[in-house]
């Protein structure tokens, strides 16, 4: 996509986000957003074929953006991976700026059946922007682990974010810092299963070989 056209998308999604906190995120908010831009009539069938669910997915990407640039302005080396991963999730809450109505109408539209699938893969794009911007490298089972329990803690963070009028966002911060400690300890545990476990012999490997070499030991004998 070229650079004029992510140009013209920003600028409907600009328009779009007060006009959804009041209107929902429907066609006809679309197109009353569009003639708030300088975009000609009809633009939004150009820029968003799909119509507002595709907006959402861009409001979507642009605050994974966000996210990524704020956390490489941090000095990650001397940052404890809990401290990087609470950043990312509170980056990615503070993206939403002054458009918080927009969000809980955007969270609304996604729970109809036509956009079901839409909402987790958001979330898992989020998580996965965050670990990949601490350099996570992971590519075992532990890549998919991570991810899912992030987005759990994006999702649930995120409701209460939604729902806390202080300015501060204490309580949502406090509930964020809950579930980080949460991910932290389940993660220590794996990591210490693993440690204790790592000089075991290997369960499939004494299996077969009590299958297999049995066998191979009574050829002998028979021969």
């Amino acid at each position: 996509m070229t650079d004029a056209s992510q140009k013209a998308r920003a600028e409907i999604l600009a328009a779009m986000l007060p006009q959804a906190a009041f209107d929902g995120w429907t066609q006809k908010a679309l197109r009353a957003a569009v003639k708030n831009t300088d975009l000609p009539k009809g633009a939004e069938e150009l820029y968003f074929p799909e119509g507002p669910l595709e907006v959402i997915r861009f409001w979507s990407e642009q605050m994974n953006a966000k996210i990524k640039a704020d956390l490489a302005e941090l000095d990650q080396p001397s940052m404890k991976i809990r401290d990087k991963v609470t950043a990312g999730v509170l980056s990615s809450l503070y993206a939403i700026g002054p458009h918080e109505e927009a969000a809980r109408r955007a969270m609304s539209r996604m729970s109809l059946p036509d956009a079901l699938g839409q909402g987790p893969k958001q979330l898992w794009s989020a998580a996965d922007t965050i670990w990949r911007a601490i350099g996570d490298t992971s590519t075992d089972v532990n890549y998919y682990s991570k991810r899912t329990i992030l987005a759990g803690v994006i999702a649930s963070t995120l409701t209460v974010w939604l729902s806390d009028d202080e300015p501060q966002k204490l309580k949502a911060r406090k509930f964020l810092d809950a579930r980080i400690a949460n991910v932290m300890s389940f993660e220590k545990a794996k990591w210490d299963f693993k440690k204790r476990t790592a000089n075991m012999p290997n369960p499939a490997e004494i299996l077969g070989r009590l299958r297999y070499g049995g066998r191979k030991g009574r050829r002998r004998r028979r021969g």
